[in-house]
This record gives structure tokens, C-alpha cells and sequence, in this order.
């Protein structure tokens, strides 16, 4: 007798799949990343503090979950998200701490769960995130700052950093994580940052100017408490302009 297949409700929450997010800030100092706190009171000690993650619905796509989810524990939604890749370890889920908590709130704690991660980058004031959900709290940490996360959650944030560092060589993204308007010295502390490496700063004002994807304003900061420096803003037109042309190296 042939065995029956499952039945895949369509609604339902599939308890192998999730998706996890890595949402990087820049707060023209640091480098940071949105965590949440799972919260739960779980016997054994161990990190609370989480990247925005969940299963997946049976009718929804990997990428569709990974929105939704945002939405759902950070209230963030309407951003660009791009997959770092899948983690699969069978032993993602080892800590008895997060055992405990998913017996809290899965209906298969057991099961073992493969996610896909995925990475964005946001301008921190353009952004108010609100825990919701299971998340009891939600707030920036710097990025070199952290030690320990919940499941592989760590090691997922190292491989989202190291794709970030590998395509700002390709594409100047990092001005994705600024104002509008900045200062050179605010994207000089942001690549190094980003590569976690002191970079010459005459070399890299030398090199971003040479390029001519940045351009000055006639403004200056305001209410700051030394002597104002220059103003500058992306020069969209002009990178698209070196990319229709072949040119790929946007590195320090």
C-alpha cells in the first residue's frame, strides 16, 4: 500500500524553512545592526538578543516571507532586500537556551529548520523601528561590538558583513547608509567601518574625488560644535555613467 502524501496547507506556517534579516545602519560613527530581544524566560542563561527572523508560510515565497516578517517584528517595510545565502547546519539550534524558547512558541520545536538570510542597508534616521510580535524590545548595536547572538544568528551576521565588504570594492552602496547630505569625513569613517580597516585619509579623499561620484555643495554643516566642513551628495548620473563604460572598482 502506497503511503499517503502530506497535505501542504497553503496557510500554514512550514516549520523547516525561515527566513532571517540583517538590517545594517550607519550612525556616521559605527557600523550597526538591528537586533531584536526574543525575550522568554528560559532556565538556562543564554543571548536573547536576535536578528529579525521566522518561519515562512507555505504560500508565500522566500522573499515575500522575508518582507513580511520584517514587517512584523520591526515594523519596517518597503525596503530592498538581498539574500546572503542559506544556513543548514544540523546543528543550528544546540544552545539550551534557544531550545527552551522555541518550545515557548513553535508547535514543532523540533524540527529542523533551514534559513535563508538576507541583507539591507537603511539610513538610521529615515527609520523607526517598533518590536512587535515576539519581540519584547528592538534596538542598533555596533556591528564590532557584538559577541554572541541566538542560534547562528552570529554567524550570519559575519557572512552578511563580509558580502557587504566585498560589494562596496564593486559599487559604492555605502551611500545608501548616509544623508543626503554628508561630510568626506563622514564617508571616510564609513569604509572603514565597513572594510574594519584605518584607511590613509588623503589617499581615499584623493581617490573619491578622482571618480567625480561625489559633488560638492554650496553649503556647509550647521550647529556643530568645531568648524563646519563641506557639504557633498552622490552623483548618481555620474556612476551610472562610469558603469555604462565597464568600470567596476569602487574599493579601497
Amino acid at each position: 500500500m502506497k503511503k499517503e502524501l502530506k497535505k501542504v496547507v497553503q496557510n500554514e506556517l512550514n516549520p523547516n524553512v525561515s527566513v532571517d534579516c540583517v538590517i545594517f545602519g550607519f550612525d556616521l560613527e559605527r557600523l550597526t545592526v538591528l537586533l531584536i530581544d526574543r525575550g522568554g524566560n528560559t532556565k538556562n542563561i543564554g543571548p536573547r538578543l536576535a536578528l529579525p527572523g521566522n518561519l515562512i508560510y507555505n504560500n508565500e515565497n522566500i522573499d515575500q516571507a522575508a518582507n513580511r516578517v520584517l514587517e512584523e517584528l520591526t515594523g519596517l517595510k518597503d525596503i530592498y532586500l538581498e539574500q546572503v545565502g542559506a544556513f543548514g547546519d544540523p546543528n543550528r539550534i544546540c544552545k539550551d537556551a534557544d531550545r527552551e524558547w522555541l518550545q515557548s512558541i513553535r508547535a514543532e520545536p523540533e524540527a529542523r529548520v533551514i534559513t535563508v538570510a538576507y541583507y539591507t542597508l537603511v539610513k538610521m534616521p529615515d527609520y523607526a523601528p517598533q518590536a512587535s510580535s515576539f519581540a519584547k524590545t528592538i534596538g542598533w548595536a555596533s556591528v564590532n561590538q557584538i559577541n554572541e547572538l541566538a542560534f547562528d544568528h552570529f554567524e550570519i551576521l559575519q557572512a552578511a558583513k563580509e558580502k557587504l565588504k566585498q560589494k562596496i570594492k564593486i559599487q559604492p552602496i555605502g551611500f545608501n547608509l548616509l544623508p543626503e547630505k554628508f561630510t568626506l569625513s563622514q564617508l571616510h569613517r564609513l569604509y572603514e567601518s565597513i572594510l574594519e580597516k584605518p584607511l590613509d585619509k588623503r589617499n581615499f579623499r584623493r581617490k573619491i574625488q578622482k571618480l567625480e561620484i561625489i559633488t560638492s555643495l554650496k553649503e556647509k554643516q550647521r550647529g556643530v560644535p568645531h568648524k563646519p566642513s563641506q557639504l557633498f551628495e552622490f552623483n548618481e548620473v555620474r556612476y551610472q555613467e562610469l558603469t555604462q563604460n565597464g568600470f567596476d572598482n569602487f574599493g579601497f
